[in-house]
């Protein structure tokens, strides 16, 4: 086949109704639908971002797991826990909170 035999080959397969109809409807799915590839790649995105908080938050939960595990099954845990976080004291004990100044 010459050039001009595949020109006139293209021209009428771009002239069919069809394939223009096809040819408008795939550019429309490609570039303005909600689906878009634009919107695809801003979802992707968002979902890395989602499963590395998964990733965090499943690591916190079991570092948790086992902070509570240590608390329930040791008293001196439970009591060092309760002085630091809840300022908890004996009864002839004074507190002394110093703050770090920068």
């Amino acid at each position: 086949m010459n050039q001009k035999q595949i020109q006139n080959i293209a021209l009428k397969i771009l002239r069919n109704k069809y394939v223009i109809t096809f040819l408008i409807f795939y550019l429309w799915l490609y570039f303005f639908d909600q689906h878009s590839i634009w919107d695809r790649r801003g979802n992707e995105s968002t979902i890395e971002s989602l499963e590395k908080e998964k990733a965090y938050f499943i690591e916190k939960i079991e570092n948790d797991k086992n902070r509570i595990h240590e608390l329930k099954t040791n008293k001196e845990n439970l009591e060092k826990f309760a002085r630091e976080q809840y300022l908890m004291k004996k009864e002839n004990e004074d507190i002394f909170i110093l703050i770090e100044e920068d």
